[in-house]
């Protein structure tokens, strides 16, 4: 099956500092999915402090996924990485970065690198729409986190 590699980036800001935005964007909890406005179920091993497997299962427009993720964190540059190790886009790597802003304001950057599976070759411009897709998906899930973290922090 043909494979794809395409990226893409966006930024979200918060309204509380880079250090309280990455400790609750990284506390990783069950409700997590409904917080990004997801359908499903997620379970949380802790390998270490510092690596989590999540497991998840998602329901979107009526079709479950499975994803197993490998998150690995980096407290000391306020950013961690997310590959996943298991689902429609297995091996897509997703890094997010904190910086502060101010005291209290604070900006997230996430880049996805995204691997796209197709039993049919794709050409540029459904590629680009799959990017397209993915990056407003991805988004958004964002937006309403940083709603979530305005209201808990």
């Amino acid at each position: 099956m043909p494979a794809y590699s395409v990226s893409y980036q966006f930024s979200q800001s918060f309204s509380v500092s880079a250090r309280q935005a990455f400790r609750w964007a990284t506390d990783y909890e069950p409700s997590d999915l409904a917080l990004m406005g997801e359908e499903g179920t997620r379970i949380i091993r802790r390998i270490t402090k510092d690596a989590i497997i999540l497991e998840e299962e998602i329901t979107q427009k009526g079709t479950k996924s499975k994803k197993i993720k490998l998150v690995r964190l980096n407290p000391r540059t306020l950013s961690w990485h997310n590959i996943q190790l298991q689902g429609p886009n297995k091996h897509s790597e997703f890094i997010y970065e904190i910086r502060p802003e101010g005291k209290k304001k604070s900006r997230l950057t996430f880049t996805g690198l995204l691997v796209v599976y197709s039993k049919n070759r794709l050409s540029a411009q459904k590629l680009k729409q799959i990017v397209s897709r993915e990056k407003r998906y991805d988004s958004n899930a964002w937006k309403f986190l940083a709603k979530a973290m305005a209201k808990d922090c």
